[in-house]
């Protein structure tokens, strides 16, 4: 244990500033650490960094050993399934010591990969990061036969991509990049490449280029410009190829518009024109349009449409809306397609087979699921006429698996379960589904795993987890990092709040806009009702989130700071106003759909009810770690720092108050495996620290 005596927190200098809106002054005194180029800013968030480090010195041992703990549970030297993609079999590969993965490929068969062939590295994330702090790869996409290569790369973490294409015959890169790009997708031609670029100031794909092989970039046609601020682009292909699609979004609407593969000049085809509130989703096959739309309720439905008359007049129902079922996507094939639906919270594969050659179908069969709190989606599945179905499963106490499902023999086979090394033994472990009560009435459901012979009903240290914004649902996966705290004996719970998409979109529009508060009370009620049926003791909870999970940390932690022990809040979104007031920052626009726009005076009173940074007021508040980076192009690192500035002069308990900032990364955190470890072993030995439990 560490004889040097902790200092004293930092304190960051107050300038006084104030914006005044519909009545109602915005006082401001941290507003200068904005500046990120001012060295006074960088001196701050340093010194919080060795605060933090000095207040956490006698943890230090516990931190190595959690490190040391999780990386024993790392199979550190793997290979993921191969998939087949034309005459390729493509997989990654980790190797122990280094940070990244491998990407690569062999050629093969509709059987395999050929047992003797040669391994082609198509890119190594190791070589690529070299001298970088941070490094990752964000969109790929490889040309029809095999050939060509596109990815892009972020040294930065602030998620700004370069454009690079590879020539995967010669092994060479080409000099030629492109700025700021967000996906790629290659047309049937193998040489021409469609591409998105995001606007300097918004961070917002707007644009669609065009790019021919052999061509310099400076020499590639814009095709589309989208100047409404509430929308990204995304470029990509139908299933069966056939189609290269381009997608507008907002958080509300969306709009399509396709030209075929095979003739990448031609004009794109408008599958339905832009309508507020109305989102659609579309593949093709045999000359037939899917398309999944919420035109007629929130849950969405399927229809088909010739190729060529998509209208709305002439849609035809496949599969109907359903009030207590989300249809979340479609997977199509030649022969069948995939329902992804959610019922309950939980995730339902529903396969359909198709009649004949035309669009009419039937149900066919369900791929069962034994657990009761899971996660199931599509694996990654390249081959159109196929009979073949690859879907992936985990769950709270089952690592990731791959199966590939025999749609003809009706039968799931497990190609590769994640292996857990360190004497990991599922059965050791439980998990439960239970529901609390919200103070409307609202059953909100809570997903909880823990060890068997550790649980002590009532007496546990309790840790609960949750997000609730955006329609995202909370994934149950597996995570072998979790380990560290299960075996130590504390109860994990996952908190499915409105806001989120568990139970659909009503689920998401009751926990947003002008009912955002839900989500803070909805949370709230699940860590009382755990409480109260005795999986936690109420005396020691820690609870975390991050990013609008942030928010609700924030916002929960106002609203009860007794009921919770311990806090860690990961870049969180805790200064709504200021953020949702600056339309030059990178997001707001588009997430007035998500928040309401601020400007208008009922939402900006409702907002400033719940605002973290907003409502701090003298109080005790429970034992706080905040994480930031410096990079952060989501939520900017001066939220959380002006929120700790702020709350350090309020606060009036003796518990501790920490900033961490990575200096060197993005929304993300650390990108390598291993530095990743480090920053989860911090959160852990704080956790554990507060909780009684070191």
């Amino acid at each position: 244990m560490s004889s040097n005596p902790i200092p004293a927190p930092p304190t960051a200098r107050q300038i006084p500033t104030e914006n005044r809106l519909h009545g109602v002054a915005l006082a401001d005194a941290y507003a200068w650490l904005r500046e990120k180029e001012n060295p006074e800013v960088t001196a701050y968030l340093e010194a919080e960094n060795h605060y933090a480090e000095a207040v956490m010195a006698p943890q230090a041992n516990l931190r190595e050993q959690l490190y040391n703990e999780m990386l024993s549970h790392m199979k550190q030297t793997d290979v993921s399934v191969p998939f087949r993609d034309g005459g390729w079999w493509y997989y990654t590969r980790t190797q122990e010591g280094l940070q990244y993965a491998i990407h690569c490929r062999k050629p093969g068969t509709e059987d395999g990969p050929h047992a003797d062939a040669p391994e082609h590295v198509i890119l190594d994330g190791n070589v690529l990061a070299d001298e970088f702090p941070f490094f990752a790869i964000g969109d790929m996409d490889i040309s029809d036969d095999g050939r060509y290569l596109a990815y892009t790369t972020d040294t930065t973490g602030f998620r700004q991509y370069t454009l690079h294409i590879k020539d995967l015959e010669s092994g060479e890169t080409f000099t030629d990049t492109v700025e700021r790009v967000g996906s790629v997708c290659w047309a049937a031609d193998n040489r021409t490449l469609f591409y998105t670029v995001e606007d300097e100031q918004q961070k917002r794909q707007y644009q669609v280029w065009r790019h021919g092989c052999g061509m310099r970039h400076c020499e590639d046609v814009l095709v589309f410009q989208d100047d409404d601020e509430r929308f990204n682009l995304a470029v990509g292909r139908t299933r069966d190829g056939k189609f290269v699609m381009v997608e507008a979004g907002s958080h509300t609407t969306t709009e399509i518009q396709v030209l075929a593969a095979d003739n990448p000049t031609s004009a794109f085809m408008l599958i339905a024109p832009r309508e507020d509130e109305h989102e659609y989703y579309v593949d093709h096959r045999n000359n037939t349009w899917f398309i999944r739309t919420n035109d007629r309720g929130r849950n969405f439905r399927l229809v088909t449409a010739p190729e060529a008359t998509p209208e709305r007049e002439h849609w035809t129902e496949l599969i109907a809306h359903r009030d207590a079922i989300m249809l979340e996507d479609v997977d199509l094939f030649a022969g069948f397609f995939v329902a992804c639906e959610r019922e309950d919270g939980l995730p339902q594969l529903r396969l359909w087979s198709f009649v004949n050659e035309g669009p009419e179908a039937a149900p066919a069969a369900e791929i069962n699921f034994p657990e009761p709190a899971y996660s199931a989606h599509p694996h990654i599945n390249r081959i159109f006429e196929t009979t073949k179905f690859r879907y992936a499963y985990q769950s709270l106490v089952t690592p990731s698996s791959v199966y590939e499902y025999d749609v003809k023999g009706g039968e799931s086979t497990l190609l590769k379960q994640l292996e857990v090394p360190g004497g990991f033994d599922r059965t050791q472990y439980a998990s439960e589904r239970l529901h609390a009560r919200a103070a409307d009435g609202v059953e909100v459901p809570i997903s909880i795993v823990y060890r068997k012979d550790k649980r002590q009903p009532g007496k546990n240290a309790l840790y609960v987890y949750g997000y609730g914004s955006y329609g995202y649902s909370l994934p149950l996966g597996f995570n072998s990092n979790r380990l560290s705290l299960l075996d130590r004996g504390v109860v994990m719970a996952y908190a499915h709040i409105r806001g989120g998409g568990d139970l659909g979109k009503p689920w998401h529009d009751a926990g947003k806009m002008l009912v955002k508060r839900n989500t803070f009370t909805d949370f709230i009620a699940c860590v009382e009702h755990l409480t109260a049926n005795g999986y936690g003791d109420p005396k020691r909870v820690a609870i975390e989130g991050g990013s609008a999970g942030g928010l609700l940390m924030g916002a929960v932690t106002n609203l009860r700071p007794d009921l919770f022990r311990a806090v860690v809040s990961h870049v969180p979104f805790v200064d709504v106003m200021n953020t949702m007031l600056d339309a030059t920052l990178p997001l707001t626009v588009p997430e007035y759909e998500e928040w309401g726009n601020p400007n208008e005076e009922e939402y900006f009173r409702y907002m400033l009810s719940y605002s973290p940074y907003d409502n701090l007021k003298a109080g005790a508040y429970p034992a706080m770690l905040v994480k930031t980076s410096l990079h952060d192009s989501q939520v900017m690192y001066w939220e959380p720092a002006k929120y700790i500035a702020k709350l350090r002069t309020l606060k009036q308990d003796q518990n501790p108050l920490l900033l961490v900032t990575n200096m060197k990364a993005g929304h993300g955190g650390a990108s390598g495996r291993y530095d990743y470890l480090k920053e989860i072993a911090l959160d852990y030995a704080f956790i554990l620290r507060e909780l009684g439990l070191v």
